[in-house]
């Protein structure tokens, strides 16, 4: 699948969700990941600041928008949101 990346990435408000867009059959598709999913499968410390967050979404960037391209084939476009269960099992 042609997937890009875009370079913004941020903090929802509460500081629950990372937010990000990728670019999936020709479209741009809103997308997030919980932290609680970093936590559990990208070695993000409990209580880690934003700055380290961002860093846990960077190191697994791939691997991140591999599961959200996943998504999109059943999703046609709608936003997408990645939990701790998208990578539970891989």
């Amino acid at each position: 699948m042609d997937t890009t990346f875009a370079a913004d990435v941020s903090l929802s408000a509460d500081g629950k969700l990372v937010l990000f867009v990728i670019s999936a059959r020709n479209q741009s598709v809103q997308c997030s990941i919980s932290r609680e999913a970093l936590e559990q499968h990208f070695w993000l410390p409990a209580g880690a600041n934003d700055v380290r967050a961002l860093k846990a979404f960077a190191d697994g960037r791939q691997r991140i928008t591999a599961a959200a391209e996943r998504r999109t084939l059943k999703s046609a476009g709608a936003p997408i949101a990645l939990s701790a269960a998208d990578f539970a099992g891989r």
